[in-house]
C-alpha cells in the first residue's frame, strides 16, 4: 500500500518565556563547510496511548528553547558571505501529520523512498532571514507508532550539539530538569593571541593545502559525468565480532604512536578499501577520505561540556588506490590516524586564522540542500565517513519509550557515509552509505568478504 500523509498542520513553537535578543557571533567553524539543514529521523513503536503526545512535545520544546534560545533565531548575511545569528525568538517550525499505514510496512525502518514524507521539508527558496533553524515533523501511524524527525541548521550546531539539544528536549518532555546547560561563548575556541587581537601569530601557510580540490578520476577534467550516475542510500551492519576482527587485522602492524587503532579508524579504513575496489580504480589513481574531527578534547585547555556550536574540522587522508587495496588494512588506518593526529590546538587556531584572512567565505560554504542535483560531490574517486559513534543521538525517550531506530534522513550523495551504533547496545555498527547504484553490489561483496 502506498503511504499517504494526511491532516498535515504546521505552526511555530516559540520559547516559553522571553530570552535575550540580539546578534550572537558565529565562529569560523559555524560558517564554513556544510551550512545547510541536516535531517534526522527517529522511529517509535506503540508503547501507550498517544493522547497528549503533541501537546507534550510542543510544550517541552517551548521550554527547552529558553536555555537553547539561539535555536529559535534566524540567520542573516553580512559582508564577505559571513553569517550572523539573530536571536529574536522567531520560533521553530513544527508539523503534525497522520499516515494511513503502519510502521511495519516500512520494514526495518532503514532508508526507503517513504522517508521523504516523514522528514520536514526545508524550502530553500525562502530568504535566509525567514528560514527556521530547526524544523520538526511528527507523523502518527495507524498502528499507534510515530516518527519524530527534524532538520537542523548545520550553521548553528554539529552532531554533538544536536544530540545535546535533543537529549535535553527529551528530558524536559519526561518532566526532568535540564542536565547540562548550553553556553555559546565562541571565545573558548579562540587562540590566546586571537583573544588579544594578535591573530596573525597563528597564520601558517601550509594549512592552506587543506583547500586543494579533491582529486578527479584519471582522464577526467571535472566531475560532471560522475554526478550524472544514479545514486542510492543503503545500510549495512557489522556485528561486534566483525568489528573486533577488523581491529585485530588493522593492529597486526603496530601503529607508529603505539596506541591501537580505534573502531572508527578500522571501520573507515575498511570501507575506504572496499569502495576503492568496487570502483575498480587504476593503481595510480589518487583518492581521498574525508574525516570529520571533533576537536573539543584536542584543544588546550579542552572545551568544557555544554559548548553549543560547531567544533568539527574536516581533514583529508590521501592514498594511491593501488597502495590502498594491495597493502594490509593497517595501512589505510595509518593514513587516517595521521590526519587525525595533526588536529591540535595550534592547527585549529591556524585554520581559523586562515579563514579570518579571506575576503569571501562563499568559497568554503556548502549551501546545497540534501538531495539536490547540484549538491556537494564527495564521490568517485573520493569517499567520506562521518562518525556518529560517540554522539548522544540514539535512545531518546520523550515519554513514550525509547526510539527503536534512528538514522540520517535521505542523503544520496556518492561517497557520503556515516557510521553509528545500533540502538540495542550489542556493539553492532550500522553504516549508512550513499553510493552510485552500479557500485553497490561489489561494495557489499567486499564489505563482508574482506573481514574474513
Amino acid at each position: 500500500m502506498k503511504m499517504e500523509i494526511r491532516s498535515e498542520t504546521t505552526f511555530l513553537v516559540k520559547p516559553q518565556t522571553p530570552e535575550w535578543k540580539g546578534y550572537l557571533p558565529l565562529s569560523e567553524w559555524d560558517q564554513t563547510s556544510n551550512i545547510t539543514h541536516v535531517p534526522i529521523i527517529y522511529f517509535f513503536k506503540p508503547s501507550r496511548d498517544l493522547d497528549g503526545l503533541i501537546e507534550s512535545l510542543t510544550d517541552s520544546l517551548s521550554r527547552v528553547l529558553v536555555p537553547f534560545y539561539p535555536m529559535a533565531g534566524r540567520l542573516r548575511w553580512a559582508e564577505g558571505s559571513r553569517l550572523l545569528l539573530e536571536c529574536n525568538s522567531a520560533g521553530v517550525e513544527f508539523t503534525v501529520a497522520k499516515s494511513n499505514c503502519g510502521l511495519d510496512q516500512l520494514g526495518d525502518c532503514t532508508p526507503c523512498p517513504e522517508y521523504k514524507w516523514l522528514v520536514p521539508e526545508v524550502d530553500n527558496s525562502r530568504p535566509i532571514w525567514d528560514l527556521p533553524l530547526l524544523l520538526v515533523k511528527v507523523v502518527v501511524f495507524k498502528c499507534g507508532g510515530f516518527t519524530l524527525s527534524y532538520s537542523m541548521s548545520h550553521a548553528i550546531v554539529d552532531g554533538l550539539s544536536a544530540g545535546h539539544f535533543v537529549s535535553e528536549w527529551a528530558r524536559m518532555a519526561r518532566g526532568e530538569p535540564l542536565k547540562i546547560p548550553p553556553y555559546f561563548d565562541r571565545d573558548v575556541l579562540a587562540s590566546p593571541a586571537g583573544r588579544n587581537g594578535l591573530h596573525s601569530l597563528y597564520l601558517k601557510g601550509p594549512m592552506v593545502a587543506e583547500f586543494v580540490p579533491p582529486p578527479l578520476l584519471l582522464g577526467q577534467t571535472d566531475s560532471v559525468e560522475e554526478q550524472k550516475n544514479e545514486t542510492t542510500l543503503f545500510m549495512l551492519k557489522l556485528t561486534k565480532s566483525q568489528v573486533d576482527r577488523l581491529k585485530n587485522k588493522a593492529n597486526q602492524l603496530p601503529p607508529t604512536n603505539g596506541c591501537p587503532y580505534t573502531r572508527y579508524e578500522c571501520v573507515a579504513g575498511h570501507m575506504w578499501r572496499c569502495v576503492t575496489k568496487a570502483r575498480k580504480h587504476e593503481p595510480d589513481q589518487l583518492t581521498t577520505l574525508l574525516v570529520s574531527v571533533d576537536f573539543r578534547n584536542k584543544m588546550r585547555p579542552p572545551v568544557r561540556p555544554g559548548y553549543f556550536g560547531n567544533a568539527v574540522l574536516d581533514v583529508s587522508a590521501k592514498s594511491y588506490s593501488g597502495d590502498l587495496v594491495s597493502k594490509p588494512l593497517g595501512y589505510a588506518a595509518s593514513r587516517i590516524r595521521m590526519v587525525i593526529d595533526k588536529v591540535t590546538s595550534e592547527y585549529v587556531w591556524s585554520m581559523a586564522e586562515y579563514f579570518r584572512q579571506q575576503p569571501d567565505w562563499s568559497l568554503f560554504q556548502d549551501l546545497h540542500p540534501p538531495g539536490s542535483d547540484d549538491g556537494p560531490f564527495y564521490g568517485n574517486p573520493n569517499f567520506g565517513v562521518v562518525s556518529w559513534l560517540t554522539l548522544s543521538m540514539q535512545g531518546q525517550d520523550f515519554g513514550w519509550g525509547k526510539d527503536v531506530f534512528m538514522a540520517p534522513g535521505n542523503h544520496e550523495f556518492d561517497g557520503d557515509t556515516a557510521i553509528l551504533e545500533a540502538p540495542d547496545g550489542s556493539g553492532t555498527i550500522i553504516a549508512s552509505i550513499g553510493m552510485q547504484v552500479r557500485h553497490v553490489d561489489d561494495f557489499r561483496k567486499y564489505f563482508y568478504e574482506d573481514i574474513l
